[in-house]
């Protein structure tokens, strides 16, 4: 299509051409003392065509006579901004593949080049985070050559060549530098160090997955469950661990805080920072109401902890591990002697709703025999000894029917109890 049109295009210029020279008989007159010329004014056109065409080449060829100079510099100086941005790609490189000696030379190299460039009066528009970049990437190879100096040079350097008041662009590399910085630190066991770094961060930076993982880290390496946990929360809901990953990092540091209280009101005020889904694990609660005992704490508190997964494990046995079920009944079993009658009431209500779990039936035998009705206890102990999975509990059953069958001077009886709950070791 557009041959067509320049096809009929020139047979205008042709049609033109040859109406306006074709009849032309005007003539230009040139009177120069004591000639006089005469020219067709066909002539004159074509004359003054070809001098303006022949003009315009040579002005267009001294300028370019006149360029080559800047152009052979721009050639040099794009020469060396190659050669320049090669030995910063191979530092990369270098760095990725675990070349780190090569990786820091040819960082170096890079920052050579481009000092020469500035030197001459040719420097690059983003040198300063060229510079940055490739102090980090020396910085990172002196870091796995376990060169500190090298490296806290180069960082210091990076640093200077991102400031925090820079562009876009150079603030976003000074904040990876920091979190660098925080990583290295971390690497070489320097808690505090790391966490100074990424509070140096801006906000919204200190808010990323990669600022909280290390943050995470460096908060557990220094001492500090309270702010890790906090972390690890803050970790989950951006979804940077898995469910199963997140709820376990979170169950051990709640465990760390409960472990690290030194009595009841210190516990309370730990389990009250809980978040409700913690404090609805039975690890958690378990390991709480084990702590309190221990500390000295009240037994009704302990039972109030415990009674979300009382519940549970009424509600759908299976719902609650058979390891942590047991435990359960050990905490309760422990506060026997001070259970009140709605607890009472809940063990006896729940062993008769389900007869045949012996865990159930041996809590509801131990809470008689506190309360001193020996014949309700030797029956309930009697069905759950022969029933229990557990060795331990199982041993414990028999002892105390031994006992009872001591009491009531019943020597066979006792002496059978005895032999049975000795074969539970």
């Amino acid at each position: 299509m557009r041959a067509a049109l320049w096809l009929l295009g020139l047979f205008g210029v042709a049609v033109a051409v040859a109406l306006f020279a074709g009849n032309n008989q005007g003539t230009v007159t040139l009177f120069w003392p004591p000639y006089r010329v005469d020219l067709s004014l066909n002539m004159v056109v074509l004359l003054l065509v070809g001098g303006f065409v022949t003009l315009h080449a040579a002005l267009r060829a001294l300028a370019a006579l006149l360029e080559l100079p800047h152009q052979a510099r721009r050639w040099r100086q794009q020469q060396k901004e190659r050669a320049m941005h090669g030995a910063l790609l191979d530092a990369l490189a270098h760095l990725q593949a675990g070349r780190f000696l090569r990786s820091r030379k040819a960082a170096v190299a890079a920052l050579s080049q481009e000092s020469a460039l500035e030197a001459a009066g040719e420097s690059v528009p983003h040198g300063r985070q060229l510079r940055a970049l490739a102090h980090m990437a020396a910085a990172e190879s002196s870091h796995a050559l376990q060169d500190r100096a090298t490296r806290e040079n180069h960082l210091r350097l990076a640093m200077e060549h991102a400031p925090a008041n820079g562009n876009a662009q150079e603030q976003g590399l000074r904040e990876g530098s920091q979190m660098r910085a925080a990583r290295w630190a971390l690497d070489d066991r320097d808690s505090e160090s790391a966490l100074e770094w990424l509070a140096a961060l801006p906000q919204g930076a200190a808010r990323r997955t990669l600022a909280l993982r290390i943050k995470l880290k460096a908060t557990r390496l220094a001492g500090q469950p309270q702010s890790a946990l906090e972390t690890a929360r803050l970790l989950a809901k951006h979804r940077a661990f898995s469910p199963a990953a997140a709820q376990s990092i979170v169950r051990g540091l709640a465990g760390e805080l409960i472990h690290g209280a030194h009595d009841p009101a210190q516990l309370q005020q730990v389990w009250l920072t809980l978040e409700p889904a913690e404090r609805a694990m039975p690890e958690l609660a378990i390991q709480a109401a084990q702590r309190l005992v221990e500390l000295g704490g009240d037994a009704a508190q302990v039972r109030a902890w415990l009674l979300p997964m009382w519940e549970r494990m009424v509600e759908q046995p299976r719902a609650v591990a058979d390891q942590h079920a047991l435990k359960l009944v050990r905490a309760l079993e422990a506060g026997l002697d001070s259970i009140d009658g709605a607890w009472l009431a809940r063990i006896e209500a729940a062993q008769q709703a389900n007869p045949r779990d012996a865990r159930l039936s041996y809590l509801a035998g131990m809470a008689c025999l506190k309360r001193q009705l020996w014949g309700k206890a030797q029956q309930l102990l009697t069905q759950s000894a022969q029933h229990l999975a557990d060795a331990s509990l199982r041993g414990s059953a028999w002892r105390y029917l031994a006992e009872l069958a001591d009491q009531r001077g019943d020597t066979d009886a006792a002496a059978h109890a005895w032999k049975q709950a000795a074969l539970q070791h």
